[in-house]
């Protein structure tokens, strides 16, 4: 393979009309405003590259460049971003009925939460484009991971988030040098306002949700990594929180990439886009039938990176699970927080709210037979809990300094 090689990106294609754009020139939607997505020269790929030559590659994403945009490898950004732990839950599995459930945990990635794969590609495909600073309205994660990266790479950062998005995640943002902007509404009001901004500074790219190519690229990663860490098999199932839905999106991308190439072969795995009920546009849209959803009213969950009223990719997501067989429902923030406890005490996995409705999910599709039981189910868990220290409530006893700790809880103190 010549050393040159790097990447064998080779258009744009709009997702709606799939009219070609050129991806070396910096691009957001296409002309009908929809999102644009990176295409590959497979063939030469599936003549170049084998999964045991990406498999002695360093354990981060960018063992799959060839089928991510940057073109050269002088203009990667990394933090060591990728190839996060898939572990067994034998335990809260057996709990709930799958005894074959795992979890890919995105928690332990930069930033602690999965929005570090698309600003790891989407910074790094920027820069060698030129562009000296990214803007983007975020629900908090988001923002942090490409604060974070922009920093990494030299470039500025315009950041708007909702006043109620996590306060940590404000933090990450203001260390790493980021202009930050919190704004009283929602996600979609900090996007128009950042819009805004973008019009009147140059050199700088607005990196909203698929508004720009190549954060999903990033995102794809996690279905590479799926596979290669099941021994190039799909799992039956994969269940992922969506806002956005650029995960859901990706990994669907991803499959379809890897049969093309011959490294996946037999059915695709069941997708299951999990939203929270008080959030739950596609769930909704899935449920009518549409293809497209209808922005949601007064939107509201304590799983606050899925609180995105109306996707732009939503047509994409819905694609995605009915094109596997798959489906779409929405749990409480009661249920999600019990799960999040529930995966904690079995697992001794502190796992964000976001990731926590995929496990009440798989819960309540178990118990209406959804799930056999039998199936190899594997859920995204999408962040740290640690990042929402607020969803655990901390109510314990302060003992005085000549107190003691009771033999076991419950007992008084002396």
């Amino acid at each position: 393979m010549p050393a040159a090689f790097f990447s064998a990106l080779d258009h744009l294609e709009c997702s709606r009309t799939g009219e070609v754009s050129d991806p070396d020139v910096v691009q957001g939607t296409s002309a009908v405003g929809a999102p644009l997505l990176a295409r590959y020269d497979l063939e030469r790929v599936r003549a170049t590259v084998t999964r045991e030559e990406i498999a002695g590659r360093a354990p981060d994403l960018w063992r799959y460049h060839e089928l991510l945009p940057v073109r050269d490898a002088r203009h990667v950004v990394s933090l060591g971003e990728g190839m996060t732990p898939m572990l067994d839950l034998p335990r809260y599995g057996a709990s709930v009925g799958v005894p074959g459930l795992r979890m890919k945990d995105e928690g332990l990635i930069p930033t602690g939460s999965f929005k570090a794969r698309g600003a790891a590609v989407g910074v790094s495909r920027a820069a060698e484009l030129g562009v000296t600073g990214i803007a983007m309205p975020t629900n908090g994660n988001a923002g942090a991971a490409w604060s974070v990266y922009a920093a990494r790479a030299g470039m500025r950062s315009l950041i708007a988030m909702p006043v109620d998005a996590p306060e940590i995640t404000r933090t990450e943002c203001v260390v790493s040098g980021a202009e930050l902007y919190l704004v009283d509404g929602l996600i979609g009001d900090a996007g128009k306002l950042v819009a805004a901004a973008v019009a009147e500074r140059e050199g700088y790219q607005e990196v909203s949700t698929l508004k720009e190519p190549y954060r999903l690229e990033g995102k794809k990663t996690m279905g590479y990594e799926i596979a290669e860490q099941l021994g190039w098999r799909a799992p039956d199932v994969i269940l992922y929180p969506t806002g956005g839905g650029v995960g859901i999106i990706g990994i669907h991308k991803a499959l379809l990439e890897m049969r093309e190439l011959g490294w996946l072969t037999g059915d695709l795995p069941r997708l299951v886009a999990v939203q929270a009920t008080g959030c739950a546009p596609i769930v909704d849209a899935f449920e009518r039938g549409d293809r497209e959803s209808v922005a949601a009213v007064d939107a509201r969950t304590v799983a606050f990176g899925i609180t995105v009223p109306k996707a732009l990719g939503d047509f994409l997501v819905l694609d995605a699970v009915r094109e596997t067989e798959g489906t779409a429902i929405a749990v409480s923030d009661e249920e999600l927080l019990a799960a999040q406890a529930a995966v904690a005490r079995a697992e001794g996995a502190f796992i964000c709210p976001e990731g926590a409705a995929c496990f009440a999910a798989v819960e309540r599709l178990r118990a209406s037979g959804w799930l056999r039981g039998d199936e190899n189910v594997v859920v995204l868990n999408t962040g740290s809990g640690l990042k929402y220290p607020e969803t655990v409530p901390v109510d314990v006893p302060t003992l005085p300094v000549h107190g003691r700790i009771p033999a076991r809880r419950g007992d008084a103190t002396a």
